[in-house]
């Protein structure tokens, strides 16, 4: 089985909220340590605004993300306390998605998708083609190819 580095998905997951913190923690520094006037009144308001566009990217995206590992005869999504195990013949596609370095995954009988991290990075070909060389990558493409998968 095969994973990607667990770091990389926390940041990735985690990433908006803390932004979103992070704007907020600026807007209130403005605002309580300027004096009140419309010029602070609106930078203040930008920041507020700013962070309220990344919380909703973060509800958005947090539960796509997921941790994945990828063996020869299955896949296993990792969801907290339990284990959710596909076998090959149970996925519906999965591809690269360009420019973002992450794996779309879809499955027979579920709604939505599930994106997910490659073990290692993917070398990108004029940012369009992308292929991922790594242990996963080899044993996405054989699966691939063995079961007809998009």
């Amino acid at each position: 089985m095969v994973e990607a580095n667990p770091a990389k998905f926390y940041f990735a997951k985690y990433f908006f909220l803390g932004f979103s913190a992070l704007q907020w923690l600026v807007a209130g520094t403005i605002f309580f340590r300027h004096p009140f006037n419309a010029r602070t009144f609106f930078v203040a308001l930008v920041f507020v605004t700013m962070g309220l566009i990344c919380f909703a990217f973060f509800l958005l995206l947090s539960d796509k993300i997921r941790r994945v590992a990828v063996g020869k005869n299955k896949i296993v999504v990792f969801e907290g306390d339990k284990n959710i195990r596909f076998s090959w013949p149970e996925v519906k596609s999965l591809e690269i998605v360009p420019f973002f370095n992450l794996y779309k995954l879809k499955v027979k009988g579920k709604k939505g998708c599930i994106y997910f991290f490659p073990s290692q990075n993917i070398d990108p070909a004029f940012g369009l083609m992308n292929r991922d060389t790594s242990k996963m990558g080899d044993i996405v493409e054989k699966r691939k190819k063995e079961y007809g998968l998009k």
